[in-house]
């Protein structure tokens, strides 16, 4: 931001810088541009700031705001965004330019090949990435070039194309398929006594430009001749405008160009100070010398008749340049000086390296970067320097390997350490705080070799892994793995840390200082064997297990004791033998009789297999007789009823009949009864009757015994119900 009094003055002091080059007699309505001193744009005087307004231009002298940008109203924006979009800034009142639109729009990619998708409208123009695929201006490739916006490249391939008149065949890119060759058209005119002289063209030749009706060199006669013949002067007056475009040519109809025009005219002087009358054709300059200043604005123009453009100052300016030991040799000019144009030549270290710099600024520039190599001798144990370039001060540090032999026979391996600087303090007591703090001095001093850090391998106490260590910390040790050695016993092995043997035979059994197996035996069991052999760790199969198994017997009665070995090694057939009591099943059958088989497994005998005897009644229950169980359970044994059963079931039906009366009878007395309880209680104890006065109201029939009517009635509902549902059956 800039202060509006300062561009004020800024306008009305480059307006003064141009206006004093030119002639206000020459050019007096110039319209002299200004430029800002920010930005270096070009503006007009009527652009000039009049007015004091805030950032959008809305309201003029904006009150002060602790809480707002200072010189903002507060308002909304509101100006139209760029690039434009139709929206406008959202954003208070705001310096510098507008954000791009947020706005969310729907767009598609620049090929249209992508789906639709929303994005900001500030950067709506995207791309899909894919081939474009549109055809070329050529109309013969299509495009190659990932979706794009705007027009499509030119074709980037080449083809064999023809000029426009035909004559003639190249390779030329296919973008540009016309082209012209360089040699005339040469086809006969119309007229067939002339060539066509146009360069390679498209289309006719067009008419012989020397047929049809021409004119005469000052152009008032016009004739019809041949396109062999000249057109011949007229001999009239030629009238034609001279140079001068005032006057006109008194010569006779002649061919080629007018001469200079003669006429006396009184003309101005170029200054425009003095007239004098002169021919028309010459310039007319006066002797009086120009007072205006030059473009260096010290010394006058002094040129006769000068018509306001002075020329530049062609003195020297004489001045003193930055660089303290030069003048400007340059011609008289405005403002500052140019650059001394001389220059200095700086040298590195050794002298054989230079770089020239502007003159005055060689005390400020750094010796150059010599390219040679550097010539100073080595300050350690190497016979020479790594090869390094030419610098300025102390060589680098030695950065070659050491290569001393350590006491372990290996090599060192760090970078040379035998010329490094060390920082060393004198370790003196200061008796109090006046007395000067102890001097830091750096020395060079050559550094003992670090340990040896070569891998050599080392195996551990127990044999069991060979791992590499550092040369300076290589000595036995154990892996803390377990020592895995077979014991004595055969099956286990030592659990021990990895240790140091003792007489051991070989590398797999245990030695003398291995443990000593106090296990028992564990050795896997026999398929269906769940005991542990009672016997200490030991080599060899373990004996047959002799240990009772109690099971039950197919029938579930009765607990059998077998040796475990004899049960697990037994097949099918022998357990379901060992398994059975030899007593006879107890299950029985779905007919209601027992199995007659001995303890078995599965199902036992079908039904259909009994033989044992069954009971089969007639119908109604009378007559029975025992036939096998077989033949009632297929149904062979049938039992019919006959007529002594017939007269039975009569007689019991009749019987029934009776009972189902008598128990009516009863239950209509019982209800009777609770009526007649029911009745006395409803009457509660007997009063003395009161005497009434006035006249007794005689009481109704249903008022008296409704209460009675209505538990009959319900009383002889459920009696009727209950003949009607039990004394059918």
């Amino acid at each position: 931001m800039l202060h509006m009094q300062c561009v004020q003055k800024w306008v009305q002091q480059g307006a003064y810088r141009a206006d004093s080059a030119l002639s206000v007699e020459l050019f007096p309505l110039k319209e002299i541009n200004w430029h800002c001193p920010k930005c270096r744009n070009e503006y007009t005087p009527s652009d000039s700031p009049t007015k004091y307004l805030c950032f959008c231009g809305k309201v003029p002298d904006p009150a002060f705001d602790p809480w707002m940008v200072p010189h903002s109203c507060g308002q909304t924006c509101g100006k139209a965004l760029k690039p434009e979009c139709g929206h406008e800034c959202l954003l208070l009142c705001h310096p510098g330019p507008c954000p791009p639109c947020p706005q969310t729009v729907q767009v598609a990619c620049h090929c249209g090949k992508s789906p639709i998708v929303s994005r900001r409208c500030g950067a709506k123009e995207w791309s899909c990435g894919k081939v474009c695929g549109s055809l070329l201006e050529c109309a013969h490739h299509r495009c190659t070039a990932p979706c794009h916006g705007g027009t499509c490249p030119a074709c980037p391939r080449q083809s064999e194309q023809q000029c426009l008149c035909g004559k003639n065949r190249m390779i030329r890119p296919c973008a540009f398929p016309q082209w012209q060759c360089e040699e005339p058209c040469r086809k006969p005119l119309s007229c067939g006594n002339h060539l066509c002289e146009k360069c390679c063209h498209t289309g006719a030749c067009g008419a012989c430009p020397r047929s049809g009706q021409r004119s005469c060199p000052c152009g008032k006669t016009k004739v019809d001749v041949p396109c062999t013949e000249d057109v011949q002067p007229c001999g009239d007056t030629c009238d034609r405008l001279l140079s001068c475009s005032i006057h006109t040519c008194t010569q006779r109809c002649h061919t080629g160009p007018c001469g200079k025009c003669r006429e006396s005219v009184e003309k101005q002087c170029r200054c425009g100070t003095r007239t004098k009358a002169v021919q028309c054709g010459s310039e007319y300059v006066c002797e009086t010398k120009c007072t205006r200043m030059r473009d260096c604005h010290k010394h006058q123009c002094k040129r006769k008749c000068c018509e306001g453009n002075c020329s530049s100052c062609e003195q020297l300016c004489g001045k003193t340049l930055t660089c303290r030991n030069h003048k400007c040799s340059s011609r008289c000019h405005p403002g500052l000086c140019y650059p001394c144009p001389l220059t200095v030549d700086v040298h590195c270290t050794c002298g054989a390296t230079k770089v020239t710099v502007p003159c005055g600024r060689q005390t400020a520039t750094k010796p150059p970067r010599c390219l040679l190599p550097c010539r100073c001798p080595p300050d350690c144990h190497h016979p020479s320097r790594e090869r390094h370039r030419c610098h300025a001060g102390r060589c680098p540090a030695c950065k070659q390997i050491c290569d001393k032999e350590l006491k372990c026979r290996h090599r060192c391996p760090r970078f040379c350490h035998s010329a490094v600087l060390v920082k060393k303090q004198e370790k003196v007591e200061r008796v109090g705080p006046w007395e000067p703090a102890p001097q830091v001095t750096v020395k060079l001093e050559c550094l003992p070799c670090p340990p040896c850090r070569v891998p050599v391998p080392v195996t551990c106490l127990g044999q069991h892994e060979t791992s590499l260590f550092a040369c300076a910390d290589a000595r036995p040790h154990a892996c803390e793995r377990p020592c895995e050695r077979r014991l004595a016993c055969g099956n286990h092995r030592c659990r021990r840390t990895c240790h140091a043997m003792l007489a051991a035979p070989d590398a797999t059994t245990a030695g003398e200082n291995c443990q000593v197996c106090e296990a028992g035996c564990d050795r896997p069991r026999p398929e269906g064997c769940s005991h542990t052999c009672l016997l200490p760790c030991h080599q060899g199969s373990c004996p047959p297990c002799k240990q009772m198994l109690r099971v039950w017997c197919h029938c579930q009665m009765v607990h059998l004791y077998v040796e475990c070995h004899s049960w697990a090694q037994a097949g099918g057939d022998e357990k379901r033998r060992l398994q059975s009591c030899k007593n006879q099943c107890p299950k029985m059958l779905s007919c209601g009789h027992r199995c007659t088989l001995q303890c078995h497994a599965g199902p036992c005998l079908d039904k259909l297999l009994c033989f044992e005897k069954a009971k089969l009644r007639c119908s109604c229950k009378r007559k029975k007789k025992d036939f096998p169980c077989s033949e009632v359970q297929t149904g062979v044994a049938k039992l019919e009823c006959d007529e002594a059963c017939a007269e039975r079931i009569e007689r019991q039906k009749q019987e029934k009949e009776k009972a189902y009366q008598l128990q009516a009878v009863k239950k209509e007395e019982e209800a009777k009864a609770a009526l007649e309880e029911y009745e006395r209680l409803m009457q509660g104890p007997k009063r003395k009757p009161r005497k009434r006065r006035g006249v007794e109201e005689e009481i109704s029939f249903w008022n008296r015994y409704r209460v009675y009517i209505i538990v009959g009635g319900v009383l002889a509902a459920g009696t009727g119900y209950f003949f009607l549902t039990h004394g059918l059956s």
